[in-house]
């Protein structure tokens, strides 16, 4: 990656994982800090979520009413949080130019 953001024609992807509680929000936040500061437009997401009907696939998954959910239902409530946030947010972005930094 170049420092100087009008060097920058495509935007980067970079999707920060890990267990809960393990840092990944306050490592975005650092790297988003340093980066904005550096001239960069930074986007920042969370999966699933990330946009109006990402974060209602979301509370579908985090709803303790749905434990029977079986495990293919659950996967495939992600992959269309997924494909929407894909769609409405990242593609946009990184056709901006934008880094985008992922809470997944």
């Amino acid at each position: 990656m170049t420092s100087n953001k009008a060097d920058q024609s495509r935007g980067v992807f970079v999707s920060f994982e890990g267990g809960e509680g393990a840092g990944k929000t306050t490592h975005i936040r650092f790297l988003a800090e340093t980066l904005e500061a550096r001239g960069f437009e930074v986007v920042r997401l969370r999966e699933p979520g990330g946009t109006a009907i990402g974060d209602k696939l979301r509370s579908i998954v985090l709803d303790p009413g749905n434990a029977a959910m079986c495990d293919a239902c659950e996967l495939l409530v992600y992959e269309a949080a997924r494909a929407q946030i894909v769609e409405e947010v990242i593609k946009p972005a990184l056709d901006c130019g934008a880094v985008v930094l992922c809470d997944r």
